[in-house]
Formats: C-alpha cells, sequence, structure tokens
C-alpha cells in the first residue's frame, strides 16, 4: 500500500507535502505532484500537510479518485525511481496524460 495524490492537487501543487516527506517520494509534474509507489514508506506525514486535502492513504481514495492510484504509479513509467531526488532532478517536464488532459482548474476548485 502507498498514499496517493488525486484531483484537488492539480494546478495547485503547494508542496508543503514535499518539505513533510522524509525520503523525498513526491515528485513534481508540470500540473500535478505525484508519490512514487516503490520508494513510499507509508509514513503519512504528507497527508495532513496537503491544504487541499489531495493526498490519501491508497485503500481510503474517495470513489471518485480511484484512478488516481495508477495515474501515480503510471507517471514513473517513464522516469522511474530516483531514489528519492525529487528536490536534484527537480520538475519533470510532463505529466500523466490523464492530467495533462484536464482544463486548468480555477482558485475555487472548479475546473474551467
Amino acid at each position: 500500500m502507498t498514499y496517493v495524490i488525486a484531483l484537488p492537487c492539480v494546478d495547485v501543487m503547494d508542496k508543503a507535502c514535499v518539505d513533510e516527506c522524509p525520503i523525498d517520494c513526491i515528485y513534481e509534474g508540470d500540473r500535478m505532484l505525484y508519490i512514487q509507489p516503490d520508494e513510499c514508506i507509508d509514513c503519512g506525514a504528507c497527508e495532513p500537510a496537503c491544504p487541499v486535502d489531495a493526498i490519501f492513504f491508497e485503500d481510503d481514495l474517495p470513489a471518485e479518485f480511484t484512478g488516481y492510484t495508477a495515474v501515480n504509479a503510471e507517471f514513473f513509467t517513464s522516469i522511474g525511481s530516483l531514489g528519492g531526488a525529487p528536490r536534484k532532478a527537480g520538475p519533470a517536464a510532463a505529466d500523466h496524460p490523464l492530467v495533462a488532459a484536464l482544463p486548468p482548474q480555477l482558485d475555487n476548485g472548479a475546473f474551467a
């Protein structure tokens, strides 16, 4: 099991969760943050740090966000596991196709 970042993160990317993660398993895409499931140690430090409640334990994902387990995992198909080094790697110049296809999210959390 792992933690998962879901839809509320899109176009917000507050990054407070990145600061709380003790192993640096949260990586930055263009529009969303992603948790590397092979690196996550399930400590839960990231979840309360998220100001938009976008982080969930995999078993606790609301039904409307269940696809984000695959979104997080598939994001790393092309970049692999960097061994807890997102701060060194910097942001990826892409997002998962599902996230990239979303319309821009407005300040109120609605999509344009």
